[in-house]
């Protein structure tokens, strides 16, 4: 997986930067997706994404801009954080200025990486917005077995909650979710994953 990772990234950036930079860069973003405590938002997220996103058949603007969202969505994540997103997007445009990649461009990435915390597309966003956000939340429709593996690695990351405050925000947030009128944007995530998703988090929400 992590070369297979480490290769996109080199793909990915070799018409913005020389190797050098973009093997500083890779390293940067692999230091940060493997502290210890990151359970699922970890480089295999990013790598499911990302193989997710070769599969998709909805049509794609800027698909650099939409992959460079998908490795910098996360990249600042702690758990008690309340600003994880617009810490991620500010580290995104950071990065991004070290590299031949232009400032329009730059602050899509950040549009799409702010979008991110609560699950709306921007108004300003066009359909890329959309598929990032189904990417990002592809894992509510998967089968039961991977779902409790994320229920499992989700609450690793808030251990240092007791079950008696866990438990209810945890219900709110999959509530929040059941009470949106889709939870997937595209029609190719809702036809493959919206009933799913649905089944899983009401399992879910009967464990808590």
């Amino acid at each position: 997986m992590i070369n297979w990772l480490k290769s996109e990234w080199h793909l990915l950036t070799k018409n913005y930067c020389n190797s050098t930079l973009a093997e500083s860069l890779w390293a940067e973003i692999e230091s940060q997706y493997i502290i210890k405590n990151r359970h699922y938002h970890n480089l295999s997220h990013i790598f499911n994404m990302l193989k997710q996103l070769d599969e998709t058949k909805t049509e794609i603007k800027d698909l650099d801009s939409l992959k460079f969202a998908i490795w910098y969505h996360d990249i600042i994540y702690k758990s008690t954080n309340k600003d994880n997103e617009e810490k991620s997007a500010l580290f995104a445009l950071n990065r991004l200025k070290k590299i031949d990649f232009n400032l329009k461009r730059t602050q899509n990435v950040q549009d799409l990486i702010l979008s991110t915390k609560k699950h709306t597309i921007f108004k300003t966003q066009n359909n890329d917005n959309a598929v990032l956000l189904d990417l990002d939340l592809s894992i509510l429709g998967t089968d039961w077995n991977t779902y409790k593996k994320y229920i499992s690695n989700i609450r690793k990351e808030y251990k240092i909650y007791p079950n008696f405050m866990y438990n209810p925000g945890r219900k709110k947030v999959l509530n929040h979710f059941l009470e949106r009128e889709t939870l997937y944007f595209t029609e190719h995530y809702k036809k493959q994953y919206e009933a799913q998703a649905r089944d899983n988090l009401n399992r879910e929400i009967k464990l808590l």
